[in-house]
């Protein structure tokens, strides 16, 4: 690794195998980490993209951004804790939104920052024009590595 490229753990997540990259060469003006490295040797859990349903199956919070992202991130989450990981093992993640109005992904974005806490994986931000279930507008896909 270059000079220009911090390698560590978030503060709080000292546990992980997880170490997220920041570079000095590019802007720290986001809230993320540009890459992670994974140590190795290390098992890893990819994660379908969690979606805005409820237990039933049905799309919960219609019409409502932030509603169905706090659903994905609880779904998320839950698939997470049942593999034996948890937020701070993620290595990277992909948010997607059904919109073509960037405020509407700000909103999305918000919420799953919230719930990643001081977690700041990789992550890329799509704005799409259509998600797989009727009346979803939220979709998170992860891959973690598994402590």
């Amino acid at each position: 690794m270059g000079a220009n490229v911090r390698v560590g753990p978030s503060e709080d997540f000292m546990g992980s195998a997880v170490k997220l990259v920041r570079s000095t060469r590019l802007t720290p003006a986001v809230d993320y980490a540009y890459g992670a490295v994974v140590d190795a040797p290390a098992r890893s859990l990819w994660l379908a993209g969690a979606c805005p349903l409820d237990q039933e199956g049905r799309t919960v919070a219609v019409g409502d951004y932030e509603g169905q992202a706090h659903q994905v991130m609880r779904n998320l989450i839950a698939v997470l804790e049942e593999s034996g990981a948890g937020i701070a093992d993620v290595a990277r993640t992909t948010v997607y939104v059904a919109s073509g109005d960037q405020a509407d992904l700000v909103k999305v974005w918000n919420v799953y920052r919230a719930y990643m806490g001081e977690h700041d994986a990789p992550s890329t931000l799509l704005g799409v024009s259509v998600l797989g279930y009727d009346e979803q507008l939220v979709e998170v896909e992860a891959v973690a590595v598994l402590p």
